[in-house]
């Protein structure tokens, strides 16, 4: 399994990359996604969710923690209010490394 920086790496290339079935071959299919104050259960609103978001970029600024669970700080910027933000992504994957728990806060 890939350690925190790969796969912080890998996670944001897939979540700009015009093939969207890279990004969510991240996810298991029984994934919680917490975002901008919303609870998601389930791949199916996770598709849902995806398809809500601008494109953006992200400019990776530090990853650290396990295979299993890590966190990763990144500057997201485009179209949308309040451009650019600093946000922390604390993930929980499988013994897979499938994404299992995402949350997205905003980096105090």
């Amino acid at each position: 399994m890939k350690d925190a920086e790969e796969f912080a790496e890998e996670y944001f290339a897939a979540a700009t990359d015009t093939d969207r079935e890279r990004y969510f071959s991240l996810f298991d299919d029984d994934v919680v996604v917490h975002d901008d104050g919303r609870s998601l259960r389930g791949l199916a609103a996770v598709r849902r969710w995806r398809g809500e978001v601008p494109p953006v970029r992200y400019d990776l600024r530090e990853a650290a923690g396990t295979a299993t669970a890590c966190h990763a700080v990144a500057v997201v910027s485009g179209d949308f209010p309040g451009s650019p933000v600093t946000l922390r992504f604390t993930f929980e994957r499988d013994a897979r490394g499938r994404i299992t728990l995402l949350d997205i806060e905003p980096e105090p």
